[in-house]
C-alpha cells in the first residue's frame, strides 16, 4: 500500500501536458504515492454543467495532497453559450473550479515562492528571492456577485449608502455588482502564515500590500488585523505598501523585499509580477494549503493554442512538485529536485522555448530527472 495518495488533475489544455511531465520526475525521485485521476474543467462544464464534479470532490477529501495542471475559464455569457442543448435552460452561472476548491476545503494560504535561478536567461535580476503569501478565499474572489443586482439590493443600498446614489438612478441592466469581503479572521491567518514563515526561514522582512487609503472598509481592516499580527514578530521588519505604488517598487529594488502579504485580488497581482522577474510563468509555482489539504499548480493557464503539443516549460510544474514535498514532509526529496532543476537551467543545455531554446515539455522533466 502506497504511502501517499495524491489526486492528479490534469484539467484543460496544457495543464495534461505538464503533469505528464511532472510524472517523469516523480517517478525518477521515488516518491511512494498512488496517483488518483479527477476530473475538472472546462470539458466537464460543457458536458454536465458542472467543472468541479461531485465525484472529484469526494475524492479529495481522501488524500494527502492534489497536483493540479491548469484551467480554462471563460466569462459567464461565453461559458453559459457553450453547455449542451439540455444544460442550456437551466441558468447554470460558471464558477473557475479551483476558486471554489480554495473555499470549499479552506485553502486560506496560496503561497507562491518567486526565485531567480542563476543562468536563467529570463530573470529580470540575478538574486531575486521573493515570497508572496496571497490570502485565498475571501476579497473580490468571494464569488458574492450579481448581474445584473436585484432591486431589493438596490433598495438597501440606496437606503445605507450615499456614493451608490448615481447607480441607483440606473437601470439595474446597467450595471453589475461584485462584493469584496475581508474578515479578520482570515485576515489574520493569513498575515499570521506570512510572519512564521519569515521567523521560520530567517526572513529579515514582510511588507504589507493593500489600498487602504482609497477601500477604507475592507483594506482598512486588513491592514489594522495585520498591524497587530506585526507585533508578535518584534524580530521581523514590518513595512506596508499600496498596491500600485508596490508594483512601481518591485520592478525598481527587488531586493528592498523579502515576503510579501496581501489579499486576494493584489496578491494575485504582485504574484504574476514577481514570477515576470523571475522567468515568466514559466517558472511561477504555488500552493494553495489549508490545515488538511493542498492543492499544488504551475500559476499559468491552460493555454489551448498549445494543448497537447509539448512546447511549454514544465518547470513551474515540478518546483511545484517541490513544493508538494515540502508539504509531505519529504524533504530530502524536495532538495534533490530543487538542486536537479537549478543545475539544468544554470548548465543552459536544455531550454524550453520561452527560454531561447527547442527543447520540449518531455525533454525539460527528462533532462530535470537525470539530474536527481
Amino acid at each position: 500500500m502506497a504511502r501517499y495518495k495524491i489526486a492528479w488533475l490534469p484539467g484543460d489544455g496544457i495543464g495534461v501536458d505538464v503533469l505528464n511531465a511532472a510524472k517523469i520526475v516523480l517517478d525518477k525521485i521515488h516518491l511512494d504515492a498512488e496517483y488518483i485521476h479527477g476530473d475538472i474543467g472546462w470539458e466537464f462544464w460543457c458536458k454536465e454543467g458542472d467543472a468541479f464534479p461531485q465525484r472529484t470532490i469526494d475524492l479529495l477529501k481522501n488524500v494527502d495532497a492534489v497536483m493540479f495542471g491548469a484551467i480554462t475559464s471563460k466569462p459567464m455569457k461565453a461559458a453559459q453559450t457553450e453547455l449542451i442543448p439540455q444544460l442550456q435552460t437551466k441558468g447554470l452561472m460558471y464558477r473557475s473550479p479551483i476558486v471554489r476548491m480554495r473555499q470549499m476545503f479552506d485553502l486560506y494560504n496560496c503561497l507562491r515562492p518567486c526565485k531567480a535561478y542563476p543562468g536563467n536567461p529570463l530573470n529580470f535580476k540575478e538574486g531575486i528571492d521573493l515570497v508572496v503569501f496571497r490570502e485565498n478565499t475571501e476579497d473580490l474572489y468571494a464569488g458574492v456577485e450579481f448581474a445584473p443586482p436585484p432591486q431589493e439590493l438596490v433598495d438597501i443600498l440606496s437606503k445605507i449608502s450615499k456614493p451608490f446614489a448615481p447607480f441607483a438612478k440606473l437601470p439595474v441592466d446597467q450595471y453589475a455588482i461584485s462584493c469584496k469581503i475581508n474578515t479578520k479572521t482570515g485576515s489574520e491567518r493569513i498575515v499570521k502564515a506570512a510572519f512564521d514563515f519569515a521567523r521560520t526561514f530567517k526572513r529579515k522582512k514582510v511588507t504589507i500590500v493593500h489600498k487602504a487609503n482609497v477601500v477604507r472598509a475592507s483594506d482598512g481592516l486588513f491592514l489594522e488585523v495585520a498591524k497587530d499580527v506585526a507585533k508578535q514578530y518584534p524580530e521581523i521588519q514590518t513595512d506596508d505598501a499600496n498596491i500600485d505604488a508596490m508594483t512601481m517598487w518591485l520592478l525598481k529594488n527587488p531586493f528592498h523585499y523579502d515576503v510579501l502579504v496581501a489579499p486576494n485580488l493584489y496578491g494575485d497581482i504582485i504574484s504574476d509580477l514577481c514570477a515576470q522577474m523571475v522567468g515568466g510563468l514559466g517558472f511561477g509555482c504555488s500552493g494553495n494549503i489549508g490545515t488538511k489539504l493542498a492543492v499544488f499548480e504551475p500559476t499559468h493557464g491552460s493555454a489551448p493554442k498549445y494543448a497537447g503539443q509539448y512546447k511549454v516549460n514544465p518547470i513551474a510544474t515540478i518546483l511545484a512538485l517541490k513544493m508538494m514535498l515540502d508539504w509531505l514532509g519529504e524533504a530530502e526529496k524536495s532538495v534533490r529536485l530543487e538542486n536537479a532543476v537549478a543545475t539544468v537551467i544554470k548548465e543552459g543545455n536544455m531550454r524550453t522555448y520561452d527560454m531561447g531554446g527547442n527543447a520540449s515539455t518531455l525533454d525539460m522533466a527528462k533532462a530535470i530527472a537525470e539530474k536527481i
